[in-house]
């Protein structure tokens, strides 16, 4: 990736951290294709990447920042507790840091509302967690702005992030100025997998700027300040994500993407 400031390319949380706009997702990533992706995106300058106890691959992931040789305190490394160790908290980050070969995570997840219910139970074990120094910040992933209240009303602590489905056809204005207004990041999940990359009007903003449909909608996320994690293991694909830094959408264009679908 070329030189840009640092805050194109990050995000500033709550806390007063930092977290990249952009990362590799790693869904359904495993064995040696997984170490090598993250390993490649490492190389073309990722420094956020995003794995879950469900995903079975934070061991490669964490192979793949061994063998890159990129210093630990330059990433920005995220998990997720999977809603059916609710009750397990501690015993299921302590597996997540051993099989990563960290020390915390920077980013540690509720991956779904245990039980359909946001479980302010299991907030305050990850705030716990957080206390020890076992992740550096602690969010949620698929909760409502209803369940994300439950849990301050509870607690007296918001989440970090709240991880979500996100692409201009999802795009929601009041959902986001809600989590704007409370204080937490919105991270979008699946960027491209809504999206109908030959529509005319995101065609037509991709040929003006030379560059992909694809790009375009990644581009999308950052003008919002969206932080976005499209998946891939393949190479060519990684590093045309990376790209996304090189160019700006106009005020019009981002608008006319607004709920394209």
């Amino acid at each position: 990736m070329s030189e840009h400031r640092s805050s194109d390319r990050n995000v500033e949380l709550a806390s007063g951290a930092t977290m990249p706009l952009l990362g590799l997702g790693t869904w359904q990533a495993r064995g040696r294709g997984a170490v090598d992706a993250v390993r490649y995106a490492l190389e073309v300058g990722y420094r956020h990447i995003d794995t879950a106890t469900m995903y079975g691959n934070e061991r490669q992931v964490g192979q793949a920042v061994a063998e890159s040789g990129v210093p630990r305190a330059e990433l920005f490394v995220t998990t997720k507790l999977p809603q059916s160790h609710a009750g397990r908290e501690r015993e299921t980050l302590e597996e997540s840091l051993a099989a990563l070969g960290f020390e915390h995570v920077d980013l540690w997840l509720i991956h779904w509302p245990p039980g359909g219910s946001s479980r302010p139970d299991v907030w305050e074990q990850l705030l716990e967690l957080q206390g020890e120094g076992l992740a550096r910040e602690v969010g949620v992933s698929n909760y409502s702005l209803r369940q994300i209240d439950e849990l301050e009303r509870a607690t007296g602590r918001l989440p970090a992030v709240n991880q979500i489905e996100w692409s201009p056809a999802l795009f929601d204005r009041d959902v986001l100025e809600g989590h704007r207004s409370r204080g937490v990041q919105v991270e979008g999940y699946s960027p491209l997998r809504t999206m109908n990359l030959r529509a005319p009007r995101l065609v037509q903003i991709a040929e003006r700027h030379g560059v992909t449909p694809a790009q375009v909608v990644l581009r999308w996320h950052l003008e919002h300040r969206v932080v976005a994690i499209p998946k891939s293991t393949n190479s060519e694909r990684i590093s045309e994500n990376a790209a996304i830094f090189e160019f700006q959408l106009t005020p019009h264009d981002v608008g006319s993407l607004d709920g394209l679908r």
